[in-house]
């Protein structure tokens, strides 16, 4: 499962306010964060912090105030910056949402155009294939984020950014679907994962930011800030 092509993130100074006048909320104060290929960066901070506003605005999918953007090392801006975005990154949210239909039909609509062995190896890398016939939104939550997981391998996206993975989930599912994290790392593929379950994760971390007061800044382990 390699990555269809390996990528090299760099966004900085980026702004982001909600509302207007009084009543607007600086959520993100010129934050930077620096993802390069292969590596996984956990993402942690107080509820409310900005983490998911920070990390739709990395999936191209919320408009910053602004931001300065470099995809292996070529700047960008405006629109373009938002396609790129979209194209290079893939983000997972917290209750993976699943389509009417079975869990083959959900797991179709990775793919452009039918093809039944990737399919079928998809449904085996996730330990699904016992529930392809099975109604997607009756699967358990670990089964519904190991089907968004296999999504996610059939796209083979450059970065992959999740909102807490391992959410409501028992000892053995978190272990299952940090196993499959570590492979998406293997295979060259980004991951920034905002989480507040660090335990299940921290074999294949990297990195650790967290995000306070706009700022994102550089912990150990522990979570103690480093200084530079």
């Amino acid at each position: 499962m390699p990555a269809k092509k390996l990528v090299e993130l760099q966004i900085s100074h980026i702004q982001k306010t909600f509302g207007k006048g009084k009543h607007a909320k600086k959520i993100l104060k010129g934050a930077h964060i620096h993802l390069k290929p292969g590596e996984c960066t956990l993402l942690s901070g107080k509820n409310g912090s900005g983490k998911s506003t920070l990390m739709r605005i990395i999936a191209g999918l919320l408009k910053p105030d602004s931001l300065q953007l470099a995809i292996n090392q070529q700047q960008t801006s405006g629109r373009k910056a938002c396609r790129l975005l979209r194209q290079q990154v893939m983000y997972l949210y917290q209750e993976a949402y699943m389509f009417d239909g079975s869990v083959m039909r959900n797991l179709s609509y990775a793919l452009s155009e039918k093809n039944p062995q990737k399919l079928q190896s998809a449904l085996r890398w996730a330990d699904l294939e016992h529930r392809k016939d099975t109604q997607a939104k009756c699967l358990s939550g670990g089964e519904k984020q190991r089907l968004a997981l296999a999504q996610a391998w059939l796209k083979r996206p450059g970065i992959l950014l999740l909102d807490e993975p391992t959410a409501n989930m028992d000892k053995h599912a978190k272990r299952r679907t940090g196993k499959l994290l570590g492979e998406f790392k293997q295979a060259g593929i980004t991951l920034l994962i905002a989480t507040h379950d660090l335990d299940h994760l921290l074999p294949i971390m990297d990195r650790r930011l967290i995000l306070e007061n706009g700022k994102l800044l550089e912990a150990n382990k522990r979570g103690t800030l480093q200084t530079k």
